[in-house]
């Protein structure tokens, strides 16, 4: 018996001026071709002569074990579908029943996957460019991915600037996840923002349509839809959705000089290598400009999270000073910096802030912390403190002109878990207490040096 061999061919939108080459062969080269129904329909021309199996929606691991089965009696197998067929397609449940079934990369059977253009990147072609920049792809079916993970990742997309590409946004029986999708980019997204609506790119019911983000869910959407949403620096010009690549960032115009502090072909000032020193020179403006921005404002005016900020301010030299901000990383161990060190600073004010906004200041001692387990805690007639202190990673010494002396703790994504500043009392700070901090940020840069 001959070899068996599976191609999972991915044939793109469906006309056939817009398969690869290696698509037609492939189709043409089988014996069987398995597929769904409406995919069976689109390369009709290319099945005389083949068993042909369709099957329908909600059955992708029938066919999966029938392109098995086939394979196994000799055959080769075209497992078919539009688009790339391992985007949202049939390669991952193919692997997935075939290696459950003891196949490897060297059975008998071959596997090969020929892949096709995306619906993403047909769709993107009849609105004009908006994937020219970072992207990604969402699919709003739950049929069998939850919810909150589906959330989660909208939330994440949007919050990144994501141009975001919406895969199975609606049908019959599911309307609200549109809706929903709609709500958590609109929280990070201007009601202006672009949006195209894609249905059947590059068959007979094409149709188009490109609306705000705002009138999005009001729409004609279905399961034959694609979605693309723009991200903020996305525009509408002569009916044409654009993304812009950045040039604007380097350059006075696309074909222009270049911009002040930049160098063609290098990173921009705001690269990985420059951006903490753009946080610096912004800090020292403020000063010159008689501001007095918090470490929240610069936070969300490079949108990092804190522990980025105060590695940036940390970095700083005499020369490249962040303003009235200065910094040190705390080398040494953490807990023993609250539990002991932190007591010498008398009274505390504790800083915790929720996700959602709100601010909790405390009066405290740092002797009062007691360790449990994964948490620090503090419990007395006023007020219970519960810090998870497991979340807690790294920490900086911060200080700000004569006015700030503090602690900042972060989790392992910098953001902040809560921070202890020493307090004022008539305008000053206790002087036994601030002579020990110094004590303590002088031995922090002691072991910078020495590492």
């Amino acid at each position: 018996m001959s070899k068996g061999k599976i191609l999972l061919v991915g044939f793109g939108p469906g006309a056939k001026e817009h398969m690869s080459s290696r698509a037609i062969a492939a189709i043409d080269e089988a014996d069987v071709v398995i597929g769904y129904t409406t995919y069976i329909k689109l390369v009709k021309d290319q099945l005389e002569g083949k068993e042909v199996v369709k099957k329908g929606m909600t059955e992708e691991i029938d066919r999966c074990i029938e392109a098995y089965e086939q394979a196994q009696q000799g055959k080769v197998v075209a497992l078919i579908s539009s688009g790339d067929i391992g985007v949202y397609g049939m390669a991952g449940p193919t692997y997935e029943v075939l290696l459950k079934s003891g196949w490897t990369p060297d059975s008998d059977i071959e596997v090969e996957v020929v892949p096709g253009s995306t619906a993403l990147s047909a769709c993107a072609s009849l609105v004009g460019a908006p994937l020219t920049h970072d992207f990604c792809s969402i699919s709003l079916s739950d049929l069998l991915t939850p919810w909150p993970v589906i959330s989660q990742r909208l939330e994440a997309a949007a919050r990144s600037d994501f141009v975001v590409a919406l895969y199975n946004p609606k049908s019959g029986r599911r309307t609200g996840q549109i809706v929903e999708a709609q709500r958590i980019l609109l929280q990070h997204r201007k009601p202006e923002t672009p949006v195209a609506i894609v249905k059947s790119a590059y068959r007979e019911a094409q149709n188009i349509q490109i609306v705000r983000l705002d009138e999005m869910k009001d729409c004609k959407i279905g399961m034959l839809t694609t979605v693309l949403v723009g991200n903020s620096s996305t525009f509408l010009e002569q009916g044409l959705m654009i993304t812009p690549r950045g040039y604007a960032n380097k350059y006075s115009s696309i074909t222009g000089e270049v911009k002040d502090g930049e160098q063609r072909g290098r990173s921009l000032s705001m690269g990985l290598d420059g951006w903490q020193e753009c946080v610096r020179e912004y800090l020292r403006d403020a000063v010159q400009q008689d501001s007095k921005p918090s470490l929240r404002e610069v936070m969300a005016y490079f949108d990092m999270p804190l522990g980025q900020i105060l590695s940036a301010i940390a970095a700083g030299s005499e020369e490249d000073a962040a303003g009235e901000f200065s910094a040190v990383a705390v080398n040494n161990d953490l807990l023993e910096l609250v539990q002991s060190t932190a007591c010498e600073w008398g009274r505390l004010r504790a800083v915790v802030r929720s996700e959602a906004g709100a601010v909790t200041e405390l009066m405290l001692n740092a002797r009062d912390f007691e360790a449990r387990g994964e948490w620090l805690n503090i419990e007395n007639e006023h007020f219970h403190l519960h810090i998870h202190w497991h979340k807690v990673t790294a920490a900086w010494m911060l200080q700000r002109g004569d006015s700030l002396r503090s602690v900042h703790f972060v989790d392992v994504a910098g953001d902040a878990v809560f921070n202890l500043s020493l307090i004022k009392s008539e305008g000053e700070f206790n002087a036994a207490a601030l002579a020990h901090y110094q004590q303590i940020w002088q031995r922090q840069v002691d072991n910078l040096q020495n590492y």
